[in-house]
């Protein structure tokens, strides 16, 4: 039985988190002997770590990590797989638009592969946001040569496999990076469509043409950190 690292990535989830936190805790139950909850709150300004801490006290499987500045969703994976400790490393959400119910065909995930959720449809995202979503893809084909659905939903990765990778990427290209290498170093991608549930509380964090300037600067660091990164596994 392989053992799980679930992250939930959460920035203001006061309304959702303790239905969440429940929610993950009987599905890994139902796969799993040995699991923990990480739970990485970027700097909330609603209420949130007061929840972290009852759920933390409540549940021994639930471990808080506490940013002190808003890192992004970059930052709050990066912190989830620093503090991992378990075979299978996932983060989810904080807003429970993912249905973690979607884990329980892969309780036992394969030596070297990895698992790739896509959202078929995103019909409560704007036009823009479908749009960067779109362009973003196309980046990761064109210049980083990752064709997979979704790269930026959720995953589930081996900690041996991430642990080799070498992260540079501090934004939230660091799932691309991560996508990038695993494909380059032989691991199989396990594609699984995936639904996306209704908010139910708070805003969609969004996209700005700030956040596009990003992705674009980063992809092209991107283009050069990978070849840095097979030029030196080439070399072993």
């Amino acid at each position: 039985m392989q053992t799980w690292s679930v992250g939930i990535l959460c920035y203001n989830e006061a309304q959702t988190l303790e239905t969440l936190v429940a929610q993950l805790r009987q599905v890994l139950q139902q796969i799993t002997t040995t699991f923990e909850i990480i739970i990485v709150d970027d700097f909330s300004t609603d209420g949130s770590r007061e929840i972290i801490a009852g759920l933390q006290k409540k549940y021994p499987e639930v471990i808080p990590v506490l940013h002190e500045a808003n890192k992004g969703i970059g930052g709050a994976l990066l912190s989830v797989y620093a503090k991992a400790r378990y075979e299978n490393i996932a983060c989810v959400p904080g807003d429970g638009q993912f249905d973690v119910n979607e884990y329980l065909p892969f309780a036992e995930v394969p030596k070297d592969h990895f698992v790739s959720f896509y959202r078929k449809e995103n019909t409560s995202y704007s036009l823009f946001r479908n749009m960067l979503s779109l362009f973003n893809k196309q980046l990761n084909k064109v210049f980083i040569g990752i064709d997979l659905h979704d790269v930026n939903w959720t995953k589930i990765l081996k900690k041996e496999d991430l642990d080799k990778l070498e992260l540079q990427l501090k934004s939230s290209l660091v799932e691309s990076e991560i996508c990038a290498k695993l494909l380059f170093l032989g691991k199989k991608v396990i594609e699984s469509e995936s639904k996306y549930l209704p908010r139910t509380y708070g805003q969609s964090k969004g996209a700005s043409f700030a956040i596009v300037k990003k992705a674009i600067k980063d992809t092209w660091l991107l283009v050069l950190i990978m070849r840095k990164f097979k030029k030196k596994k080439q070399l072993k």
